[in-house]
């Protein structure tokens, strides 16, 4: 005699227990262990990044397939990995997140498959991909199967990249091989319960005889500040979702579409406090922060990297209701010389607002590359090299006001015309030349003035003659570098009108496979 069928309510009731000892994750002590710590479960951090009620999660039941060292009798809820869809501010993302709350978060096979997969369907789907990491590293006990995983997503970083943003928010720990992926990504947000690094404290020691501890090694603040691998620092999973939330809105779902206008009703005004921010004296320093808030819809400027390489600035802002980007070089700091770290920051940043068809608005006050031979020997012509390289690639508008100084291969190196700059406009107070005027003179005039009666005296009448003649922007206006000689406070007008004008802009490169950036 046939068994009797399963009435569907007895099935029903038996997935639902099934579903929520998998939602449970490694248990009560395991979760509230995770609490003690100030950090978020896996699925709170997926509910607090989503809208309420839009998730759909994809490989509750999924398992691995290891039977070695005791797996195949292992309890892993959803692989320690959480993956799936849902919308942030009503626009659909893919997400994963791990579960330190299960076997620490580790990385198998079958774990980093789920995210793959979520990966591939951002890239189908055309949406951002966010995770949360959070893990004690490879799953050891799965052997060359946990590292074919990590291979795996690597792989989909590199073939997701310039196609959708991909941000990692690192939460936990993110040790060895695990740090590539993010490495990877578009933006890197860095809690301060986290840390990253390929090899621990421990092991250095043992390797290298060099003694530091895991946070002064890898914690947000070193990342941040000395090595420049992440984006942002947040204090906790809850400030780093909102600066996760705030990124998403000035990025587009995928390099096929273009940032969200937003109807801010801006005040394009004529603004006299603009004049006064820049000194005429061009040897004093201030904060070009000063001068973007001034020119960015309700002075909202969301600053990347601010704790590197702080002698440029970089980030995202609106103008009359468009996502730009903004690249400024820093007075306040080394005068706003072009370094190597500056350098990679600002090309890297150029680059990723060119993928995902953000303009750039640049802001000029540079007296030029840093000297020196630590920097000759660390490869400035190299690093040196991506800015003229990222400008000169870029097919997305390109808007550049120079302030004040611009001197020589810096000139050039901020979006210059000859780079490919579409709208170049410059303060009256701006300085155009090869060199500055003090140093120019001595090498033109240099005869003139050894040769004087007085040469203190000739000196300081050739370097105004230099000034006169060529460190003014009516030369380069002459020339046709400069479209047009502003009223600081037309500036957030000139450039609104710029972008408008330039909304629709195509440029087509020549036929190649790909260009070789400078490294």
């Amino acid at each position: 005699m046939a068994a009797k069928p399963i009435p569907m309510s007895k099935r029903i009731e038996a997935l639902n227990a099934a579903r929520a000892k998998n939602q449970a994750g490694g248990g009560e002590k395991r979760i509230e262990k995770q609490h003690s710590q100030g950090k978020l479960t896996a699925r709170e951090r997926i509910d607090a990044l989503l809208d309420e009620g839009s998730f759909n999660e994809v490989g509750l039941f999924r398992k691995n397939r290891t039977t070695t060292f005791g797996m195949d009798k292992a309890d892993m809820p959803a692989e320690g990995v959480v993956t799936g869809s849902g919308t942030v501010l009503g626009r659909p993302i893919h997400v994963a997140s791990q579960d330190f709350t299960v076997m620490g978060g580790s990385a198998g096979e079958s774990h980093n498959k789920k995210v793959v997969e979520q990966m591939f369907s951002a890239m189908a789907a055309g949406t951002p991909f966010v995770i949360f990491n959070d893990s004690g590293g490879a799953r050891i006990q799965e052997g060359i199967d946990s590292l074919s995983g990590y291979g795996q997503v690597f792989y989909a970083n590199v073939q997701a990249s310039g196609v959708i943003p991909q941000i990692c928010i690192i939460a936990g720990p993110c040790a060895g091989g695990a740090v590539y992926s993010p490495a990877l990504a578009d933006y890197v947000i860095q809690t301060r319960k986290a840390q990253m690094f390929i090899t621990g404290p421990n092991v250095i020691k043992q390797v290298t005889g060099e003694e530091i501890s895991g946070e002064a090694l890898g914690g947000a603040d070193a990342h941040q500040a000395i090595s420049g691998v992440n984006h942002f620092v947040a204090n906790d999973d809850e400030e780093a979702i909102l600066i996760c939330k705030k990124l998403l809105s000035f990025l587009p779902q995928n390099c096929d579409e273009y940032p969200e206008i937003i109807d801010t009703d801006p005040d394009m005004s004529y603004d006299p406090e603009l004049a006064n921010i820049v000194p005429v004296e061009d040897k004093q320093g201030y904060d070009v922060r000063d001068v973007i808030k001034r020119i960015v819809d309700c002075e909202d400027f969301l600053e990347v990297q601010s704790g590197y390489a702080k002698n440029i600035v970089v980030g995202y802002a609106r103008i009359n209701g468009r996502s730009v980007g903004i690249v400024a070089n820093q007075p306040s700091q080394l005068a706003g010389v072009l370094d190597i770290n500056a350098s990679d920051k600002g090309s890297r940043f150029v680059n990723t607002c060119d993928a995902f068809n953000i303009p750039i608005v640049t802001l000029v006050d540079v007296p030029g590359y840093l000297p020196g031979v630590s920097q000759e020997h660390g490869g400035i012509i190299r690093h040196g090299a991506k800015m003229l390289y990222a400008y000169s690639r870029a097919t997305v508008p390109l808007v550049t006001v120079v302030l004040r100084k611009s001197y020589g291969g810096s000139y050039l190196a901020m979006a210059a015309r000859d780079l490919g700059a579409d709208r170049v406009f410059a303060w009256p107070t701006a300085e155009i030349a090869v060199m500055g005027a003090e140093g120019a003179a001595a090498v033109v005039f240099r005869k003139e003035i050894e040769a004087a009666e007085d040469p203190e005296k000739a000196r300081e009448e050739k370097i105004a003659e230099y000034r006169d003649t060529f460190s003014t922007p009516f030369m380069a206006a002459a020339r046709g570098l400069v479209d047009e000689i502003i009223d600081p406070g037309e500036t957030r007008l000139k450039i609104a009108n710029a972008l408008e004008l330039l909304a629709n802009k195509r440029k087509a490169g020549p036929h190649k496979r790909h260009g070789l950036e400078p490294v």
